[in-house]
């Protein structure tokens, strides 16, 4: 076994204090059930004292506005308990509904408004007049809980979530810069799609610990901004170095002559790429504006005649560009968050920032888990009402909460049934406790004293991640056990009967997830890929042009979720990651031919019909059918050729380079572009209908 550490001796003594703080006041001001502050002291506790408070906050929400609905429910429909178990199914279907979708750390608030309705309610289904004392008191233990967790976690010795962000932002820089080092320098394909797949998965991790940065104790509480738009700085790089490596590998494979300063230009970058950490303001500033200035004369000029490698070139000195800006832009947000860690007041926001609601969200696994819980609700609620189980009102509270818990797995049913096994290994402690050792105590000491042993080993091993699950379902089920009795007059047989009823409550959770929310990793994945496609067709489809940003965030998300789900069936995920980082640089490749079709009306007759035929190829793809793609390429080419005759500027730039990316997104052994309306002027070729 391995030893404890300092800092997991220091957790479970933090989280220790915490809890009989809670048990001591809630034992002065005489509630009810004192063990449930305990058990509320225990959950909140994180190793981060950021990480504690917004949980802290989120759970003090939900438990306010579960119990407020309930006060509102339970006196109307408590003579028709049909109703009323219906009521609160629909109830917590909605909140885990919402819970599953949001996928930040807020989503506890929702999920806990949901299993917070069945603690008030279902104990006043026989008594629905102490609804509001229920409540109140539920309210009461939980937020004393709450509040001495949020204050020992930030009080004594607090561990802020800084190194941890930062660590990661680093890690996300660092493999950015890898992954465009090896593109500029031609290294090899492997190693920059391990490069991007460490990008995307260090992106959203990122994203989901920023959540916490608002309310940690420390000074990057006042980097919040900045974090996040540096992060939209490094998701934005991932479609602009994925261009630049298709283009440099096409030019490079083409066998033509390439301009004679590129690969110095693309070595400069790269030595800039690494020097510009240790640089000063000035002189990245200095050396950005020199590579700009050599990246405009490297651009060739175009016209109606240009060839493929023309085209090629300009496309990839704008994402040279692209790069360059986008470096510049991280560089600068990096000496922000660098000035706010040292206590600097916070800058104004460089740039906007794309929020969490840019990640992605699978209606259809929400509604089949908010469908779970229901259902799991209902069944227990009816097995209880038709035996007039005593202690049945457990069991449907316990299919709830487990419900609740492991909604947002592919498969919940293994996490359930780990839970189950190590509640169920709990109970000759709980038994031991409750019917041994507190009713022969007589002061708030003697208990302390008499918990500390068991609560500092579980604490340990909360702390350590690989067995914080196992640790928290026993330390769960034996102050839940505590919680759910009157500690000074427990029987054996009541004992018995509610361990009994929790068991059962679980076991029901895992059979209801089994029939409902069993999926396997692969057909997650074709979820996924299938989200990407609808979304392709809807912007293709649509009157204007997205947000970039967001969808480039979501895009990665995706990826990392793809490869999350492929490594656990031990799967080789390359392919469909690649392809899903293809619908990446399609995606942005559309919003901005959407973009440069507002701006220049004279080529929106050549746009318009490339963009209904990418539109109706990504419907294909969703519906399962083949998809009608032989006139797409032709609809790129005739339009490529009539934007390049257009009158020179920002808006004809954008829509060449959209093109371009496109033909070679979608089309990458087709034969090199060839323009026909130069070669042949008297010919009028006709546009392809948009079929």
């Amino acid at each position: 076994m391995k030893a404890p550490t300092g800092e997991e001796m220091l957790f479970s003594v933090k989280a220790y204090i915490a809890a009989m703080a809670a048990l001591y006041l809630s034992l002065m001001i005489d509630l009810p059930r004192p063990f449930w502050s305990v058990t509320t002291a225990y959950v909140v506790s994180q190793n981060w004292a950021g990480a504690v408070r917004s949980k802290a906050v989120f759970r003090l929400g939900g438990t306010f506005i579960g119990s407020t609905a309930m006060v509102f429910v339970v006196p109307r429909l408590s003579i028709y308990p049909v109703l009323m178990v219906g009521a609160l199914a629909l109830w917590v279907a909605m909140c885990l509904y919402i819970a599953v979708l949001d996928r930040t750390p807020r989503s506890y608030m929702f999920m806990l408004a949901g299993y917070t309705a069945g603690m008030i309610a279902l104990p006043s289904v026989t008594n629905a007049g102490t609804v509001f004392d229920t409540a109140l008191a539920r309210v009461e233990e939980i937020s004393l809980g709450i509040l001495c967790g949020s204050l020992v976690h930030s009080l004594i010795l607090p561990r802020g979530i800084g190194p941890v962000v930062m660590g990661r932002l680093e890690a996300a820089v660092r493999d950015a810069r890898q992954w465009i080092q090896a593109v500029l320098r031609g290294d090899t394909q492997a190693r920059t799609a391990r490069d991007r797949r460490a990008i995307a998965n260090d992106i959203t991790q990122l994203r989901l610990l920023s959540t916490h940065i608002p309310y940690d104790t420390g000074n990057i509480r006042w980097t919040a901004r900045s974090i996040v738009a540096m992060q939209d700085r490094v998701a934005g790089l991932t479609p602009i170095v994925s261009s630049m490596e298709d283009r440099l590998r096409t030019l490079r494979a083409s066998g033509a002559p390439l301009p004679a300063d590129l690969e110095p230009l693309l070595d400069d970058i790269a030595a800039w790429l690494e020097a510009g950490r240790s640089s000063g303001d000035d002189a990245n500033r200095a050396t950005a504006a020199a590579l700009r200035r050599r990246i405009a004369e490297l651009m060739p000029a175009v016209d109606a005649g240009s060839d493929w490698n023309t085209m090629l070139l300009v496309s990839l000195c704008t994402r040279l560009r692209e790069l360059v800006d986008h470096f510049q832009e991280g560089l600068a947000l990096r000496r922000d968050i660098q000035a706010g860690l040292n206590g600097a007041p916070p800058p104004m926001p460089r740039m906007p920032i794309t929020s969490n609601r840019a990640l992605h969200r699978d209606h259809g696994i929400a509604l089949l888990s908010s469908l779970a819980a229901a259902f799991a609700l209902i069944i227990c609620c009816t097995f209880w009402i038709g035996t007039a189980w005593t202690y049945g009102a457990n069991a449907a509270l316990f299919a709830v909460i487990f419900s609740c818990f492991f909604a947002t797995q592919d498969n919940p049913v293994p996490g359930i049934m780990e839970f189950l096994i190590y509640i169920t290994l709990s109970i000759p402690i709980s038994a031991v406790y409750l019917l041994l050792i507190l009713p022969a105590l007589h002061s708030f000491e003697m208990v302390a004293l008499t918990i500390f042993p068991t609560a500092f080993i579980l604490g340990i091993y909360m702390a350590r991640p690989t067995t914080f699950g196992k640790a928290m379902a026993m330390l769960f089920g034996w102050t839940g056990t505590l919680a759910l009795h009157d500690t000074n007059t427990a029987d054996l047989v009541s004992f018995i009967d509610s361990t009994l009823a929790q068991n059962i409550g679980v076991a029901a959770a895992a059979i209801i997830a089994a029939v409902f929310r069993k999926l396997s990793a692969e057909y997650s994945a074709r979820r996924i890929q299938q989200a990407n496609w609808k979304e392709l067709a809807s912007m293709a489809s649509a009157d204007g042009p997205p947000a970039r940003a967001s969808f480039t965030v979501r895009m990665l998300d995706r990826i990392g979720l793809l490869h999350t789900r492929l490594a656990e069936r031990n799967k080789d995920g390359e392919q469909v990651e690649e392809d899903t980082l293809l619908d990446l640089r399609v995606g942005n490749e559309i919003a901005e031919l959407q973009r440069a079709r507002r701006e220049l009306p004279v080529a929106d007759a050549a746009i318009r019909p490339v963009l209904d035929g990418l539109a109706a190829c990504f419907r294909d793809r969703v519906a399962g059918v083949a998809e009608q793609r032989e006139g797409v390429l032709q609809r790129i080419d005739l339009a490529l050729e009539r934007v390049s005759g257009a009158t020179a500027g920002v808006p004809r730039h954008r829509a060449i380079v959209a093109l371009v990316g496109l033909r070679r997104s979608l089309f990458p052994q087709a034969p090199a572009y060839r323009p026909v309306l130069a070669a042949a002027p008297s010919a009028t070729p006709n546009v392809p209908s948009a079929s």
